[in-house]
């Protein structure tokens, strides 16, 4: 095994590993009044405190390299988020997103692709509870593994970068900013490098009832090609119940204010996460 396979798969596989009690450890709320409420305020927090596994479904309508642009893309991504105690104070947060992609004809007489795309693995440092003025903070690295089953599902590149968090909870607000960048550093040769700026603004508001709006972009810059992709996404969540099971729902919609040629115009999510309570 190449030594950045092993990189790649210890990343993977730490996160399940080392999730231990933080003084108790990463501890999702108690069922209840106060802890429903706990947990929808945690899920609009990407680095809190909580074990989380999202299976995020997401639909874009309208892809094609011609005029009938008929085309829909299909993405599922799989998404969970593991705090790991590391004192009474810090916490590292790890994000792993892993995806399955599908499409059918871009254009007249050609194939469609199907299959897992590139992994991403970010962990953030950060604290167990926000500063005094409301703020948390998140700092760490990001590693692209080329996982894609499919030379049409990914960038065949190993790729790795910074990335932060910085948002703030007040009342049932929460605002901030998730940022990255990615450069490839290796991989298969003939392949385009990778060279992009992610950037996720967001604003969220959870009511009394465990019900959470919101509006983003989940925002990318290809320096490589000097291209924008921009969806404008707005959401609805609820926080749900099933024995003493929590999980959220979402349903969500987006307009893609610019994306690449032949890219797509609008697009559908649909999302179920499951909170894990230890």
């Amino acid at each position: 095994m190449s030594n950045p396979l092993r990189c790649a798969s210890f990343l993977l596989v730490l996160p399940l590993l080392l999730v231990v009690p933080a003084r108790g450890g990463a501890q999702a709320p108690a069922a209840g009044t106060d802890g429903m409420a706990e947990i929808a305020k945690n899920l609009a927090n990407p680095v809190a405190n909580m074990i989380s596994v999202p299976f995020q479904n997401n639909w874009d309508y309208h892809l094609g390299a011609t005029d009938a642009r008929d085309a829909t893309l299909y993405t599922l991504n799989v998404q969970p988020v593991i705090p790991i105690g590391l004192s009474d104070r810090f916490i590292l947060v790890t994000r792993t997103i892993i995806p399955y992609i599908s499409y059918n004809a871009l254009a007249p007489g050609a194939p469609g692709a199907g299959g897992l795309g590139d992994t991403q693995a970010s962990v953030f440092l950060t604290t167990r509870e926000a500063t005094k003025e409301g703020w948390f903070l998140g700092v760490g690295p990001i590693l692209q593994v080329p996982t894609a089953t499919s030379r049409s599902t990914g960038s065949g590149k190993w790729g790795a970068g910074p990335t932060g968090i910085v948002l703030r909870q007040d009342g049932g607000w929460t605002y901030g900013l998730l940022a990255s960048h990615t450069w490839s550093f290796a991989g298969t040769e003939g392949r385009a490098s990778v060279n992009s700026t992610f950037l996720e603004p967001f604003l969220t508001y959870t009511t009394k009832t465990y019900t959470t709006l919101g509006v983003f972009t989940e925002s990318a810059y290809n320096w490589t090609e000097g291209k924008w992709s921009v969806p404008v996404e707005a959401m609805a969540s609820q926080v749900l119940m099933v024995g003493k099971q929590p999980f959220s729902i979402t349903i969500g919609g987006r307009y893609w204010a610019e994306s690449p040629t032949g890219g797509p115009d609008w697009g559908l999510r649909l999302a179920l996460t499951l909170i894990f309570q230890k």
